[in-house]
């Protein structure tokens, strides 16, 4: 579902960074700890900040731990190897993990990294579209269908109008191109931290329908994952790696130049200014607690359910579990 968002983000930088083994450690300390290996959801961006500031501050080593940073070569990799157990815990999404359950996959979220939702229906403020049912009549670019079809039909319901009155185009991951060229009047699946700081930076304003304010709950944007077995077996590592990050996640908050620095110094390649801007409009999402609600899981797999993205809804008690005290 993001497979487009990280393509834009990364460059170059998925070879540079593929497998960092042992990243938060000195040389001499790369014995130590209880190994864990960590997968991203896909190359690094500014999403990632904190978890690279956890690494670069060596939380993860302080908490016993000796952490390996791998980057997926598909977007579809970090769900499907932690369900394997070839990978210990992965940055994934709420969305991934109630679909994967759905499957009979034995993946379960253990602790937050982005917690609000960051997708959209974006368009250009001089299209003149101002409210939802401003689409009908026009069309709306889209890479995925599934999620994306059941968002856009929600948030077209919540003003009195349907999808049948849209024109859906498939633009591929090319959103930005397809926006700014008016191949599309709207897309879904723009990332306020993402394509909205790319298509300012071209100097057009944008305008955005978030989802959570049209009738499409509220949910977890990035999760940290990992297998039930290996959450049976490994508990006390899975809690001090989550606690961790979360220390990445205060620091990225509380001192946010020094997040940045560790995570270019990872990732050099990104010290730029669409890295900075993007790094600044994710910052207020960022989670500030590790305790994930049932009510939040629970509503948005009901949701998905009723829009026929999953055959059932599943129960909320097998889609997390919290770790951190």
């Amino acid at each position: 579902m993001r497979l487009g968002r990280r393509q834009l983000i990364a460059g170059g930088a998925a070879a540079a960074l593929a497998g960092v083994p042992g990243a938060d450690r000195r040389p001499a300390e790369a014995a130590a700890g209880a190994p864990l290996v960590f997968m991203l959801d896909w190359f690094p961006n500014p999403d990632h900040v904190p978890l690279y500031a956890a690494i670069g501050a060596g939380y993860f080593r302080q908490a016993g731990l000796n952490v390996t940073l791998q980057v997926p070569a598909n977007a579809d990799d970090p769900l499907k190897l932690v369900a394997a157990r070839r990978v210990d815990v992965a940055v994934n999404y709420e969305s991934g993990v109630i679909f994967a359950r759905s499957q009979g996959l034995p993946v379960r979220s253990i602790g937050l990294v982005v917690s609000q939702p960051l997708t959209t229906v974006m368009y250009l403020k001089s299209s003149g579209i101002r409210r939802p049912r401003d689409l009908a009549g026009r069309r709306v670019g889209f890479a995925v269908s599934g999620l994306e079809d059941a968002m856009i039909d929600q948030i077209l319901n919540s003003d009195g109008t349907t999808k049948a009155k849209v024109t859906l185009v498939n633009v591929g991951f090319d959103i930005v191109p397809a926006l700014l060229s008016r191949k599309v009047d709207a897309v879904i699946g723009g990332y306020r931290n993402v394509e909205r700081v790319q298509i300012e930076m071209q100097g057009q304003a944008v305008g955005m329908f978030e989802p959570e304010h049209y009738g499409v709950p509220a949910f977890y944007e990035l999760v940290l994952i990992a297998n039930d077995a290996l959450l049976r077996s490994r508990r006390g590592d899975l809690a001090r790696f989550v606690q961790g990050a979360a220390r990445g996640l205060a620091l990225a908050a509380a001192q946010p130049d020094q997040a940045f620095k560790y995570y270019i110094g990872l990732n050099p390649k990104l010290d730029d200014a669409f890295n900075r801007r993007s790094f600044e409009a994710t910052r207020p999402a960022y989670a500030t607690t590790q305790h994930q609600t049932r009510e939040r899981w629970a509503e948005f797999g009901e949701w998905m359910a009723a829009r026929k993205v999953i055959p059932a809804a599943v129960p909320a008690d097998q889609l997390y579990t919290n770790l951190a005290p």
